[in-house]
């Protein structure tokens, strides 16, 4: 795994998502570089090419490590279906013991009640999965860094704790008919992004990724802030900036970069630690430049038009009628 050259490293990405908790580059990753000296066991020992193959690179293959991870939705799902059982015992109950037509009202209304049962078996579950992960996360707050991936560490157990927790909520989100449920769940279970971005179809880890305004992801990409490689466990922040567009089946590897205005061509993957520039279009294995993306336009009130009889081509400004409200959702 090559490490960034240090002038490389001390680039700033202008452009990135405007937030108080903002960092420089250069201090970002020389916090990260501190972290991995905390375990200088990893850095001693000899490694080979046994070392560094790939059993699994992502966090939805958690169980071929050991089953004992997903005992955790057995509360989850008990305590969820307990709630839901004892509201439809009551809803027979009225049926049968109430006299009347009552259970011609009920019988009319049966699937609308079919219907809340299932949101609430949703959120019910989602409700104890947050308690868990909180619970979790006072035992070990997540950290960033190198560890190994074997059972024992306590990097790795509780990194896969949390990851088991957020997967089984982001799955019931994704399979919800409800529009941007998947955000929602994004945004509740750790990931800073908000509902101007989205994922059509993409994996993304819920934890050390941040998004900008109206970032893109393609179909079938994956935004990986942890990967394990051969029997080490890496974690480092994923940082896209505003306008990103990420193409289908493009693989982020931790420590990814990407300044505003930035596109990833399809089928593109990035190494670790990489920064891509703001404004250019990238594409390869690694992605490297193509050329400036031109049609990244930040001044929404200018419009350009060509003339072709002349061959020339003008701007012109034109009033843009936004709400004061809502200026901060472009």
């Amino acid at each position: 795994m090559r490490e960034l050259k240090e002038p490389e490293k001390e680039k700033e990405i202008k452009g990135l998502n405007n937030s108080d908790d903002e960092l420089s580059i250069s201090d970002y990753n020389q916090s990260f570089e501190d972290n991995l000296t905390e375990k200088p066991k990893i850095n001693d020992l000899k490694e080979t090419n046994q070392d560094f193959m790939l059993d699994f690179t992502t966090s939805s293959a958690i169980s071929k490590v050991n089953i004992k991870f997903l005992a955790i939705y057995i509360p989850v799902f008990w305590f969820s279906g307990l709630l839901v059982a004892l509201i439809c015992y009551q809803y027979t109950w009225m049926a049968i013991n109430v006299d009347g037509l009552w259970w011609i009202v009920q019988i009319a209304f049966l699937p609308l009640f079919l219907l809340g049962m299932h949101f609430l078996f949703i959120m019910t579950c989602v409700l104890f999965c947050k308690l868990f992960l909180i619970l979790i996360n006072l035992i070990h707050l997540p950290k960033e860094g190198v560890f190994f991936a074997e059972i024992g560490d306590p990097d790795f157990d509780f990194w896969c704790l949390r990851t088991e927790v957020k997967k089984l909520v982001l799955w019931l989100f994704n399979n919800s008919p409800v529009p941007l449920a998947d955000i929602l769940g994004f945004r509740w279970f750790g990931m800073k992004l908000d509902f101007s971005s989205h994922l059509y179809d993409a994996w993304c880890d819920a934890e050390f990724v941040k998004f900008g305004r109206q970032v893109l992801i393609g179909q079938g990409a994956s935004v990986m802030s942890s990967m394990v490689v051969g029997k080490y466990l890496i974690i480092k922040k994923i940082i896209l900036g505003d306008y990103v567009v990420v193409g289908a089946q493009v693989s982020l590897a931790p420590g990814t970069i990407v300044g505003k205005d930035t596109v990833i061509g399809a089928i593109s993957v990035t190494k670790f630690n990489q920064i891509l520039e703001e404004g250019w279009v990238y594409m390869g294995v690694p992605p490297r430049k193509i050329k400036p993306n031109k049609y990244a336009e930040s001044q929404r009130d200018i419009i350009i038009k060509k003339d072709v009889d002349d061959e020339k081509k003008y701007e012109v400004k034109k009033e843009v009628n936004i709400d004061e409200d809502k200026k901060d959702l472009l």
